[in-house]
């Protein structure tokens, strides 16, 4: 049974950085694409970035892209995400998401096993 689990979260203020990991077990890194989603308030889920374990490709949504940037450690089973120049409407719970089924898939759907979730508030 994969198991994912988000940390990092938390409060920062616009223009600052965090770095969220995601802890995976049940399953072997490299053999996927991994991603991270986000939710606002009131709003669907959306794609953020994606990686895949066996070459270390990336995808990123417009709205990140040359902000945040996704890496992974396949020996530690561990996702992450590091968020620079953050906004305000960065606020949201992120979701680490795994066992993708397209390479590189920016389709929340395409995802089999999903974390429970880090809340990341940006204040103004």
């Amino acid at each position: 049974q994969v198991q994912l689990v988000e940390s990092g979260g938390g409060l920062v203020q616009s223009g600052g950085s965090l770095t969220l990991s995601c802890t995976a077990s049940g399953l072997t890194f490299s053999r996927y694409t991994m991603g991270w989603f986000r939710q606002a308030p009131r709003k669907d889920r959306d794609f953020v970035a994606a990686i895949t374990g066996s070459d270390g490709s990336t995808r990123y949504a417009d709205s990140v892209k040359g902000r945040f940037t996704i890496s992974s450690d396949n020996a530690k089973n561990t996702l992450y995400l590091q968020m620079n120049r953050l906004k305000p409407g960065d606020t949201a719970v992120y979701y680490c998401a795994s066992e993708g089924t397209r390479w590189l898939s920016s389709v929340e759907a395409q995802y089999k096993a999903w974390g429970q979730g880090t809340q990341v508030t940006v204040s103004s």
